[in-house]
């Protein structure tokens, strides 16, 4: 029983034809600066709110 899958290592052209297509690039990831900025900033109100209950 034959298949219809054609090995491209079978055949040296269609190997070599593989073995050189260049695959498509994945978009860029979002930049994460954005979430450390606001991370950063929830970090220091926090800070300065358990500061001010201390010292209250």
């Amino acid at each position: 029983m034959p298949e219809n899958h054609a090995d491209p290592s079978g055949n040296t052209a269609a190997f070599r034809a593989f073995a050189h297509t260049v695959e498509p690039e994945a978009p860029a990831a979002a930049s994460r600066t954005p979430l450390f900025v606001g991370a950063a900033a929830v970090a220091v109100v926090l800070v300065v709110l358990l500061a001010w209950l201390v010292l209250s």
